[in-house]
């Protein structure tokens, strides 16, 4: 079982900053989790082949090809800032010469 005190220790090495309320609340969730999980914990798994899905699946991506963009304007007149046929974003590098 979880109680209080460790609640506030996850939270502050998570950087978290919670009520009393909030304290209370997570200490129950985060039992009735810990709970849940040594039932889990009960079962006998040993004849059960480990799996990464419960379903299988097969690459579902399309191929990665290049097509133009018929409404090129479109796309720019969506954009914050454009200049001319591109886009205008802030400067992230500087020179340090």
């Amino acid at each position: 079982m979880i109680d209080r005190e460790q609640v506030k220790k996850v939270a502050l090495l998570a950087r978290l900053e919670l009520t009393a309320e909030e304290e209370q609340q997570f200490t129950n969730q985060l039992g009735s989790i810990l709970d849940y999980v040594e039932q889990l914990n009960e079962l006998d798994v040993s004849e059960v082949t480990p799996t990464t899905r419960a379903i299988d699946t097969s690459n579902v991506t399309r191929k990665d090809e290049l097509q133009p963009y018929p409404e090129r304007q479109a796309i720019l007149n969506g954009a914050p800032e454009q200049e001319g046929e591109f886009f205008k974003v802030p400067k992230i590098l500087q020179n340090n010469e």
